[in-house]
């Protein structure tokens, strides 16, 4: 099974009313699950690609989802997501690390929009699937780099065939 979006954030323990940031949004898959679950709550679509966020806010409103905030910024420096700090309840991180240049200042960022007490979901690429990008990191590379910003790894989970899970609380 390739990555399953509803399971994977199933991990968060996202509740009604909660503030939920996906970082590099992409599909918008991932935006449109939690923002299902917040109900009355607010769900930011952080991207780097103006285009990637009409579309993830266009097929929200579509579907009646108007929790949807799109926001376009670089994630990669720490102020970078353009949102004020401990905003978040829970982020989102899935198919991101692989690609970032500054990781450790991408991790500081994580940590400064998530709320005390929040939770981190990580998913990315697995080091033994096919299709995985050249360049990865690693589950225990990106556990290292999270540990370091001072999050607590709280669970790994199997993300699918081709990918690694991990919810880390901020500590």
């Amino acid at each position: 099974m390739f990555s399953d979006p509803i399971k994977n954030i199933a991990h968060l323990n996202i509740e009604h009313g909660m503030s939920v940031v996906d970082i590099g949004a992409g599909s918008g898959f991932y935006t449109i699950e939690a923002a299902k679950k917040v109900g009355n709550g607010r769900v930011f679509a952080v991207d780097v690609q103006k285009d990637i966020l009409d579309r993830i806010k266009n097929t929200g409103a579509t579907i009646g989802l108007h929790n949807i905030e799109v926001v376009w910024a670089n994630a990669e420096k720490i102020g970078g997501t353009k949102l004020r700090e401990a905003c978040a309840d829970r982020v989102i991180v899935s198919n991101v690390l692989f690609q970032i240049e500054k990781p450790e200042d991408f991790a500081l960022e994580m940590r400064r929009i998530l709320k005390s007490n929040g939770k981190l979901l990580v998913v990315d690429w697995a080091e033994q699937s096919p299709m995985s990008p050249k360049k990865i990191v690693s589950a225990q590379a990106a556990q290292l780099l999270f540990e370091k910003a001072h999050f607590k790894l709280a669970e790994s989970f199997d993300a699918g065939d081709h990918h690694y899970g991990l919810v880390f609380n901020k500590e």
